[in-house]
């Protein structure tokens, strides 16, 4: 006998409400649906029209393109943001909790595309708010199935959250050497090396000690220019602290995913511990090893 496949139809997780029947559930399967082939292409094609809409906005920004092609480039934009608002219409038109879509985080990129047209014409210069859409085109995980790389934003986002408390600590302690050498670097170079006041030598204590190094403000006095250095080589370390504090928590994490770890064995001949937990000899005398304490009755 034989088997058939069972057809299975993806569509996103049924938080904001899938109409039972008629037009608007039909618009739903096309909308939010992905493996359907009216779906896939909806999908893929506003992709498309996204990235041909960013162009347009980055293209409008330069001068030469602006003074040809002004009106054309306007007359797309308000396309562009037309149909992007249609669009978002028809999505809380077609699901059952609109408000819950509106609030979502795909509901707020979708409201936040097109207000900067709109707001254009109160606040010109605006429009060029419009490359935000560009966080559209996070759908492309949706699309070609890519969710398990979200689950990784996911963790960075945990592990972040995790670690604000170190972070900010570190951060307070990073502004109060950024305060107490700039104001050194102030009162040793003074205004004649460009070092007017004690906010500039602060804004030169930042870039020097993040290592980006402008260079519109430098030391000119031996011990100005022996500060300096020594703070070049304390943002080496600087830098490095805060990936250290989310990459420990990241790891914590995971490891707490996975349950709880295996208790080490130590050799009794030795001391030697880090046992695989397999082994039944010691990897540095050869002593054996006590067995692995078995599962709790």
């Amino acid at each position: 006998m034989k088997q058939h496949k069972q057809d299975r139809t993806y569509t996103e997780p049924d938080t904001f409400g899938k109409p039972s029947a008629g037009w608007r559930a039909r618009m739903h399967e096309v909308i939010f649906g992905i493996d359907t082939p009216a779906g896939r292409n909806f999908d893929i094609a506003l992709v498309c029209v996204v990235l041909l809409s960013i162009v347009v906005v980055m293209l409008e920004s330069v001068p030469q393109v602006r003074a040809r092609h002004a009106g054309v480039m306007h007359a797309l934009e308000w396309a562009f943001t037309l149909l992007f608002t249609v669009e978002y219409i028809a999505r809380l038109i077609c699901v059952q909790r609109p408000a819950r879509y509106a609030t979502s985080f795909y509901g707020l990129v979708d409201l936040v595309s097109v207000l900067p047209t709109y707001i254009s014409l109160l606040v010109p210069g605006s429009g060029a708010l419009l490359d935000i859409r560009v966080l559209r085109l996070l759908r492309v995980f949706r699309i070609f199935k890519l969710t398990l790389y979200l689950e990784e934003y996911t963790r960075l986002g945990e592990a972040l959250a995790a670690s604000r408390r170190k972070i900010m600590v570190f951060l307070s302690v990073v502004l109060m050497a950024i305060v107490i050498l700039g104001t050194l670097l102030y009162v040793v170079e003074g205004p004649e090396s460009g070092f007017t006041s004690i906010p500039t030598a602060m804004y030169w204590a930042t870039v020097t000690m993040t290592t980006v190094g402008y260079g519109d403000i430098t030391p000119h006095t031996p011990l100005g220019k022996l500060i300096a250095s020594f703070m070049m080589l304390l943002g080496w370390g600087i830098l490095a602290v805060p990936t250290g504090i989310v990459t420990a928590e990241m790891t914590s994490q995971r490891l707490g995913r996975r349950g709880p770890r295996t208790p080490e064995r130590s050799c009794a001949a030795c001391g030697s511990t880090e046992h695989d937990p397999r082994a039944r000899f010691c990897k540095d005398c050869g002593a054996a090893l006590s067995p692995p304490p078995g599962p709790a009755a």
